[in-house]
């Protein structure tokens, strides 16, 4: 079976690497792909996602048996929509179903409709309304762009000074749409769900680290760093997430006539009234993928063929349970602001030398030289007996890196770490 990715990010490089080693996968084409992906198949750089006549005419040219979209502004804009109408399987869902990514205030409804658990909210499309909402509430409070915004549209707001600083940021785009919500109180973590439009099964779990400095500071970012499973999402938590979140969302999306297909990856407080819907994302997470896919012993493409056919009654999808993958995104200086591109990466093949792995994802080729070219450029990931050993592998990795201008954070796993070694952590 032909294969296309689509996608160019650590995400993608991940999703190759586990579509590549499927026996059902005779050629895979990433578009527009990173060299990272290139070690995996082809790439397709001239291939205009945006143009979607386009990309159904080159599957039909190449013989598409399956297209998997990876990140999700495509699958808000409909990508997969007009590949199914066109007889062509697209994994992920439809752009009515992508809302649930797409609109933080389209989910927030269906939860307070479905009763699913997740913060009070308040919904504005003006400024002033908004400011008063915020001043009667007081702080700490969090302030959501409605839509799309590459993980970094959320201000957790310690002053009303800064809430009221997001909303006029917020509010200086026409048209703007803003999610006002408490605070929750807890620890984050992530489950992952693989859905048919009725059922859901789950993928896995992890923890991820949004601040850009050690210790959780800084502003958000799209992911400095992940690891998976996340041992404080017991079975009996998954169970609950499933059964509380995850089972009525669908239940909830298929009562409206948009039944979700794809990847739910539910963004979790656990606070002291039980876990909590923080936002869905309607994909794999980046870096989450990069520490779920080396994690992965069954057959990728069987499952998501599945889903896209309605029916994962019989699929099973197992992964690695003796052993914790870590992974360490190394991003270029002035990240998540303006970064330099252009300088030289090198000693990969060192890194990986003990077995660990360097997904790519700001990167290009210029000859035989890879050069930084984006904000997050790797993902060093390494597996583990234990987290504290995944971590230290990873960062035994990243040493053997050559990227003067790159720089990551020091501390990921560090609550996992802290918790195998029986210390306290706040």
């Amino acid at each position: 079976m032909n294969i296309l990715l689509i996608g160019s990010g650590g995400r993608e490089h991940a999703l190759a690497y586990a579509l590549a080693k499927s026996p059902l996968c005779t050629r895979l084409v990433t578009a527009p792909g990173n060299p990272g992906t290139a070690r995996h198949g082809e790439n397709r750089p001239d291939l205009d996602l945006a143009d979607h006549a386009a990309v159904r005419a080159f599957c039909e040219a190449e013989r598409i048996g399956l297209v998997v979209v990876g990140p999700e502004a495509p699958l808000v804009a409909g990508l997969v929509d007009d590949l199914t109408a066109a007889g062509i399987r697209a994994f992920g869902p439809t752009k009515a179903a992508a809302q649930l990514e797409g609109s933080k205030g389209f989910t927030k409804d269906l939860c307070a409709e479905y009763g699913i658990p997740t913060a009070a909210f308040a919904r504005f499309d003006a400024l002033d309304p908004a400011l008063a909402y915020v001043r009667a509430q007081g702080a700490p409070i969090v302030v959501k762009a409605d839509g799309l915004a590459a993980g970094k549209g959320v201000t957790v707001a310690d002053t009303l000074d800064q809430a009221e600083a997001a909303l006029r940021a917020l509010f200086a785009d026409p048209g703007a749409e803003v999610v006002v919500e408490e605070c929750l109180v807890g620890e984050e973590a992530s489950v992952f769900a693989l859905c048919d439009g009725t059922r859901a099964i789950p993928i896995g779990t992890a923890q991820d680290h949004k601040r850009v400095f050690d210790g959780d500071r800084g502003p958000n970012t799209g992911g400095m760093g992940a690891y998976s499973p996340a041992a404080i999402i017991t079975p009996a938590l998954e169970a609950e997430v499933m059964s509380r979140i995850i089972a009525p969302t669908l239940a909830g999306m298929r009562a409206r006539g948009i039944p979700f297909t794809g990847i739910l990856y539910a963004g979790l407080m656990l606070t002291a009234e039980g876990p909590k819907l923080i936002e869905y994302n309607t994909r794999f997470g980046d870096p989450e993928a990069q520490v779920l896919m080396p994690r992965l012993n069954s057959d990728l493409v069987p499952a998501l063929l599945s889903a896209c056919d309605g029916d994962l009654s019989g699929t099973v999808l197992d992964f690695d349970t003796q052993r914790a993958a870590l992974t360490v995104v190394m991003a270029a200086a002035g990240y998540p602001g303006t970064v330099v591109r252009g300088s030289a990466i090198r000693g990969l093949a060192d890194a990986e030398a003990d077995g660990a792995l360097v997904f790519q994802a700001g990167t290009r080729a210029d000859g035989d030289q890879l050069l930084a070219d984006g904000g997050r450029v790797l993902a060093v990931t390494a597996l583990g007996d234990s987290v504290k050993e995944a971590q230290g592998r990873a960062y035994a990795a990243v040493a053997r890196i050559d990227w003067p201008e790159g720089f990551c954070r020091r501390d990921i796993g560090w609550r996992a770490v802290a918790r195998e070694l029986g210390e306290a952590t706040p």
